[in-house]
């Protein structure tokens, strides 16, 4: 536990203690951070140090014993858990920023190879009202008194300076604003335009799971009065309803239709009629079916106890794999995704896959393809190329992902 000796006189005020604290839980309800339970436990706790002044504690084998309940003597270097939850933290946290109506919000940062937040309070309006003064202020070569003599022009006058240079950087902020939306919307028509423009719905093609499962039922007069029935489900994964959620959101804001079936129940017709997008791969017989032939491709031992993703130019190469034992006993791992865009040759039809080895890998293959920065860096490296694949890796901690990292790509 934390030494109460190591202890700092804070430097904020009440007011300003409080205001940090709300800008915070503001944050941590965006769905940036409210889908994970390590980062809001890590923000939390670095903000609260640092609002006691306790910044001396925020060092990476601190934060593992005290956030994470790792042992006093265990090992950073092989266990980079602090590490990696500060780097998703700071890369959600610019997302966050990024997102029209949080320009004027208080913003709170980590900076990079520091776990100390930083603050940044917005600026106050009044704060340019004499500059907006001097500006509408009538000009005058002299004032002339009763007596008759001339005196120099009124002190409020020689403010103009500065007030047109506030003005210019309120148009250069304007225009830098303006620009960066461009380039978001220069991103997203990129990768997802050729779908949105498309005249045919989007079918969300996703891993789905029979099972033979007992439900409870609540009574509507008496809720607290149950019953339990035995019942055919067919559920969904909650690591792949995340890229769907992401995807379809993107799909919903720019006014394009879409529809979501299990792959049990898609058929080829299905996929006929329109662009599709899969989820999840060895869990979906649709995504590895239509993966099959293209560069990079899920594989996997006969005992299945191996899964991977495997380069069709490099044969006898292991390529990416994910032991499953280790996944399943340590829920430590790296993981691995596929993300693509082709035009399916069976069908005719668009296809994008987002799909991981594991659970971890396909939430990452969403976030990759919602993410400007990361579809600015796809954009650069296409070319004039409409057909794309690319393999991600991502550390997996405790069942988290941290950020994407693209191990190879392959376009034509």
């Amino acid at each position: 536990m934390l030494n109460d000796s190591a202890t700092a006189t804070p430097a904020f005020t009440d007011e300003e203690r409080k205001a940090i604290q709300e800008q915070v839980e503001r944050l941590l309800r965006n769905s940036h951070f409210n889908q994970s339970r390590r980062f809001p436990s890590f923000l939390r706790f670095v903000i609260e140090q640092t609002l006691l002044g306790q910044t001396d504690l925020l060092k990476e084998r601190t934060l593992g014993i005290e956030i994470f309940g790792r042992e006093a003597d265990y090992d950073t270097a092989s266990d980079p858990i602090v590490r990696v939850t500060a780097t998703e933290i700071r890369k959600r946290i610019a997302q966050y920023y990024q997102e029209p109506g949080h320009e004027t919000e208080l913003r709170v940062s980590l900076p990079a190879g520091s776990y100390v937040p930083q603050f940044q309070w917005p600026q106050v309006a009044g704060e340019i009202v004499p500059q907006t003064v001097a500006i509408v202020t009538p000009p005058a070569a002299a004032v002339v008194l009763e007596g008759g003599a001339d005196t120099k022009p009124p002190r409020l006058w020689s403010w103009r300076p500065a007030a047109v240079a506030a003005l210019i950087a309120i148009v250069l902020c304007s225009a830098a604003i303006y620009l960066w939306r461009s380039a978001q919307r220069s991103t997203f028509e990129f990768f997802w335009g050729p779908l949105v423009r498309s005249s045919e719905p989007v079918l969300f093609c996703v891993a789905d799971q029979s099972r033979y499962s007992t439900i409870t039922l609540r009574d509507a007069a008496n809720p607290s009065r149950q019953n339990q029935l035995q019942d055919n489900l067919t559920a969904i994964i909650i690591d792949d309803l995340n890229p769907i959620v992401r995807v379809a959101g993107l799909l919903q804001s720019n006014g394009k239709k879409y529809s979501v079936k299990g792959e049990g129940a898609t058929d080829l017709m299905d996929l006929r009629n329109g662009p599709t997008v899969f989820i999840g791969a060895f869990d979906n017989a649709w995504t590895l079916r239509l993966t099959a032939n293209l560069r990079y491709h899920f594989a996997n031992n006969p005992e299945m106890t191996d899964f991977g993703i495997v380069d069709s130019t490099k044969p006898g190469e292991p390529g990416w794999v994910v032991d499953r034992l280790q996944q399943m006993t340590t829920n430590n791992y790296r993981d691995y995704a596929i993300v693509a865009r082709f035009i399916d040759g069976t069908t005719g039809k668009l296809a994008v896959v987002a799909a991981g080895v594991a659970r971890g890998g396909t939430r990452v293959a969403a976030e990759y393809l919602t993410d400007p920065a990361d579809l600015a860096q796809l954009e650069r490296a296409a070319g004039n190329k409409k057909n794309m694949e690319v393999v991600l890796s991502t550390q997996i901690i405790d069942g988290e992902p941290g950020s994407p990292k693209v191990e190879a790509s392959y376009f034509w």
